[in-house]
């Protein structure tokens, strides 16, 4: 099973697994506010600043895993003098096509993706479950410690 650039039509069940991967951290994945903002800029933002890659399921319509990266332009750094910065998320992968290779394979097309449009640093967050493949794939704490905090609060 080969991973692909996702097209417009994949865009529910990118959404789907997505809301998968958000349930199994915790959160609704179901919030009708999400679902609906999350389906609106996937589609109208896919092919500019954003991409999608899909694995599908050859036994049926549904996918077997997807990811999403995004082009931020941040200021100039100096490991990072074009300011471009990849930010992958949404890598989900069914639970009954796990360790089969599939989120790796999403992986791989995401950060070629990502160099391909100048992104001099690929971030992202992981999961207790992807911690293992992320790392694999060479990210790790690189830099100063990244720090949160949502506003509001």
């Amino acid at each position: 099973m080969q991973a692909r650039f996702a097209e417009q039509r994949d865009t529910p069940e990118v959404i789907r697994l997505a809301a998968l991967m958000y349930a199994s951290m915790g959160l609704d994945g179901e919030d009708p506010r999400w679902l609906s903002q999350a389906e609106a800029q996937f589609r109208s933002r896919l092919g500019t600043d954003v991409q999608g890659v899909v694995v599908d399921d050859p036994d049926s319509e549904r996918l077997l895993a997807s990811g999403a990266a995004v082009i931020a332009l941040r200021l100039p750094t100096p490991n990072n003098p074009g300011g471009r910065v990849g930010y992958i998320q949404w890598v989900a992968t069914d639970e009954d096509a796990r360790r089969m290779g599939l989120g790796a394979s999403v992986m791989r097309l995401l950060i070629d993706w990502c160099a391909e449009q100048g992104a001099a640093i690929v971030e992202l967050h992981a999961t207790p479950d992807g911690e293992g493949l992320y790392r694999s794939l060479g990210f790790g704490q690189d830099g100063g410690l990244a720090l949160r905090r949502r506003t509001g609060e």
